[in-house]
């Protein structure tokens, strides 16, 4: 039997597991970053262009329709989603899934900011909300993958083809790892912070074209602050989605973005970028498994992240205790692997059941993941001597 009590002699090399920002690309420095662009004006030609660039590989890689537009937006994914939220919503009733920290925040704007009276459909941490019951004559707005619950929608056969309201996902720690089904949404965000591994504070949204029809033939109740404001004069503004930002970026975030995007080309693109998700998942969950003081906290496979899978301590390893100190025993662990340099950032989102949370993007290494493991073992072994 083995002794988790013993220090394990192998660390991962990269012992970044935060679930955003997340690991840096493998082989990534800021040495190899192109800087011409840096201290040079966005709206001159070489920053233009550079994120004009950006966009088309975007499109390239993340297997996007020509006849979607994609455009860089200010404060990450959750600037991306508001600005979807406030420039579409309030044409036809709208339904709002929440079943982590993020979906239940679009909740609460809709509910409380936007005051529409949405329908409301919610599930508890691990779990989803009955996709059937979706009235997709409305506009909806869900999260494709739950980062802070582990929880993702198993695929993209719960959307009707024909569905008359306009989709909109969250999608911020599914882009480039699960399969999207882009003929079926019409907005799509996300952050290149989460799966690319790039710097945060950036947004990308992208619009199908009956999201475009909707900007140009709608006008919102309320006002919309300038990051907000997709169109000018009735018509989208189009030179958003051809590198003219709303507001000032990071170049030199732009670059590094650029940088992951060539390295997930040179890699093989989209499939292995996945193929990689799949496969740090799959080490994980294998060790989960086997392990008797830890389980997944979504109990579905087919709905269980694989990119930010969740978990939390079995009922026998914790029983009778409450969730303070369950928190106690995750800061515990997250303390003692973070002092050792084997693991950092592991401990679950505030607002999630306690428990830990490793990220597994496309960005993390699998041998890592399987150093990591005998890691967590022997933490949890300290702490039970305590």
């Amino acid at each position: 039997m083995t002794d988790y009590s013993v220090r394990p002699t192998v660390k991962p090399n990269r012992p970044q597991f935060s679930s955003g920002p997340c690991a840096k690309p493998p082989g990534w420095s800021p040495e190899k970053l192109a800087l011409g662009s840096l201290g040079r004006s966005h709206r001159g030609s070489i920053g233009k262009s550079r994120l004009q660039y950006a966009i088309e590989l975007t499109r390239k890689i993340l297997e996007v329709p020509d006849n979607y537009r994609i455009g860089i937006v200010p404060a990450s994914d959750t600037g991306a989603v508001e600005m979807a939220m406030w420039s579409l919503l309030g044409a036809r009733p709208a339904t709002v899934l929440g079943w982590e920290s993020f979906g239940l925040g679009w909740i609460t704007d809709a509910v409380k900011q936007l005051k529409i009276n949405p329908t409301v459909l919610k599930a508890p941490y691990g779990e989803l909300p009955d996709l059937s019951k979706v009235d997709q004559s409305n506009d909806v707005v869900f999260t494709w993958n739950g980062t802070t619950s582990g929880v993702k929608v198993p695929n993209g056969d719960w959307i009707k083809p024909d569905h008359e309201g306009l989709m909109i996902a969250d999608a911020t720690s599914a882009c480039f790892a699960q399969p999207l089904p882009f003929e079926k949404l019409d907005v799509i965000t996300f952050s290149w912070q989460k799966v690319l591994g790039g710097e945060a504070a950036h947004g990308i949204i992208i619009l199908s074209p009956r999201a475009v029809e909707r900007l140009e033939s709608y006008t919102p109740a309320w006002p919309l602050p300038k990051i907000f404001r997709l169109t000018k004069n009735g018509k989208l503004d189009e030179a958003i989605f051809k590198g003219s930002t709303i507001n000032t970026p990071s170049l030199l975030a732009v670059e590094d973005y650029i940088w992951a995007l060539e390295w997930a080309e040179e890699l093989g693109g989209l499939s292995a970028l996945m193929a990689r998700c799949n496969k740090n998942a799959a080490t994980l969950d294998t060790w989960v498994e086997k392990t008797d003081w830890i389980e997944h906290l979504v109990a579905d496979p087919a709905i269980r992240s694989n990119t930010s899978p969740c978990l939390k301590f079995s009922d026998k390893a914790v029983a009778g205790l409450d969730d303070t100190a369950k928190a106690a025993l995750v800061k515990k662990l997250a303390g003692l692997l973070e002092a050792e340099g084997a693991a950092y950032d592991i401990a679950g989102h505030r607002d999630a059941p306690p428990g830990l949370r490793v990220w597994c993007g496309a960005t993390v290494e699998a041998s890592d993941i399987a150093a990591l493991t005998p890691w967590l073992d022997w933490a949890w072994a300290q702490i039970q001597k305590d």
